[in-house]
């Protein structure tokens, strides 16, 4: 027992990865990454900065002093000051040029930038390896006949692997706004208090030398593109279009898993079950589909956090304000290990989905003598049927049927059509006519065309997926 608080995120969903990325220890060593490549670009070009005062910041990226932060915090109430006050008690030789020139938001900002770069990168590949697995499904069951809904009420068949292509095709669509999203990403740079770099004016005079400054410290960090305006922070219009980009993600996990658990209850499909996992504590017989219902209810929270990055970017005043700093510290971590603990729930539950194919077989049996009315009756016509008295006896055969469904009474709709002279069916005629896979149009070859395509769009990446927490 533990009186301690975790997030649920970092306890119980996310990955290791993504809680390194968005742990204090990450956050803070970039801080100091950025002021080490700060204090050499400064060097550089010329200040009063000796390359030992750089390689003494260097060694001490990591030995951070939380006590020591937290006990000047009380004082300073401010979480930069208190960093620089750590970091040069660790570094005296080199305390006094520790964020020359710079803002709070030089390492805030930029770090951030960084973070959300970084993670927006590996939930790309995850989700890369989640549409390849979901590729898999959509081949294996691109040719056997289901029953298509509209309304969710029975309507044309269509196949297993085309129902997949359509979730295939949402989740490439979240792909391609995670690889814009992470095109948007540029580096702030050293800019100034008001984004005028009228410090770093007073520092190297010369407009060239600042850009030069920002364009090698944008380099350590593997930018090539920088805001080319900004006020003191960079516009959080971006944090607005990463965070859609997630929510979009949790959209479309949330459709799939959502149509998943309605086929759960038909017995038509099943997401892995374990044989010692209990379903209910109550009702022993369960297989509740706890995955995908996860998924939705983090999906729908992620899905809602995205308004806190819109409601950021519209209230900023001027060329800053600091009402986004608490809820972007929330929001914006939150966000990322929310989407990271979905797809690790969508690549397991995809992995191990289960097509109950007897069952799916039973309902298109069911429902293809409705579906397939009108190919009987063009049939009969051809054999001589009067057109107008064919209709007229399939229809009353078809109400016969549904009335017995809706009683829950046995019914052969076949049977009694075979049984109708005008018609001039057999029974076996009729079979040959209700053969579901005259009823699937061109399933199988679009689901080929499309998969194909995802493949050769997206390629498998070396992140390794780890299994969700049972």
């Amino acid at each position: 027992m533990t009186d301690k608080y975790e997030s649920p995120f970092s306890s119980r969903y996310s990955s290791d990865y993504m809680k390194s990325l968005f742990s204090s220890d990450t956050r803070y060593r970039t801080w100091r990454k950025l002021w080490v490549s700060l204090a050499r670009a400064q060097m550089k070009l010329g200040l009063p900065i000796t390359n030992e005062q750089v390689e003494e910041l260097e060694a001490h990226i990591d030995d951070i002093d939380y006590d020591v932060v937290a006990e000047r915090e009380k004082k300073t109430r401010h979480d930069v000051m208190s960093h620089i006050y750590a970091y040069g008690l660790k570094a005296p030789g080199a305390a006094g040029i520790i964020h020359l020139g710079a803002t709070s938001c030089y390492v805030t900002d930029n770090a951030d930038l960084v973070i959300m770069r970084d993670g927006l990168r590996y939930i790309r590949d995850e989700l890369a390896n989640t549409v390849l697995k979901l590729c898999d499904f959509a081949e294996k069951y691109k040719a056997v006949p289901t029953l298509g809904y509209t309304h969710f009420q029975p309507a044309q068949l269509v196949t297993v692997g085309k129902r997949a292509s359509l979730w295939l095709q949402d989740f490439v669509s979240d792909i391609e706004e995670i690889d814009f999203a992470i095109g948007s990403i540029k580096f702030l740079g050293c800019r100034g208090t008001t984004g005028t770099e009228a410090s770093l004016v007073a520092l190297l005079g010369e407009g060239a030398l600042i850009d030069e400054l920002n364009d090698m410290i944008a380099s350590d960090f593997g930018f090539d593109k920088m805001f080319d305006i900004s006020g003191q922070t960079y516009t959080r219009k971006l944090d607005s279009r990463v965070i859609n980009s997630l929510a979009a993600l949790a959209q479309s996990a949330y459709k799939f898993a959502d149509d998943v658990r309605l086929l759960a209850h038909d017995k038509e499909l099943e997401e892995p079950f374990e044989s010692g996992q209990i379903g209910s504590s109550a009702m022993a017989y369960k297989r509740n589909p706890m995955r995908c219902e996860r998924i939705c209810s983090l999906s729908r929270y992620l899905i809602n956090d995205a308004g806190n990055a819109a409601d950021t970017a519209a209230t900023q005043w001027l060329e800053r304000t600091l009402d986004d700093s608490a809820n972007r510290r929330i929001s914006i971590p939150e966000a990322f290990l929310c989407a990271d603990a979905i797809i690790r729930l969508l690549h397991d539950v995809i992995s191990g989905l289960v097509v109950n194919e007897k069952v799916v077989a039973k309902h298109v049996a069911d429902y293809i003598p409705f579906i397939a009315t009108e190919n009987i009756l063009m049939e009969a016509v051809k054999k001589g049927a009067d057109r107008q008295a064919a209709h007229e006896i399939i229809r009353q055969c078809s109400m016969k049927a549904t009335a017995a469904m809706k009683d829950g009474r046995d019914w052969n709709l076949l049977s009694d059509l075979a049984k109708e002279k005008e018609l001039r069916f057999t029974e076996e005629e009729l079979s040959g006519i209700l053969d579901p896979a005259g009823y699937i149009g061109r399933c199988p070859g679009q689901v080929e065309r499309f998969v194909a395509k995802v493949r050769a769009r997206i390629k498998p990446s070396d992140v390794e997926i780890d299994k969700i927490d049972k």
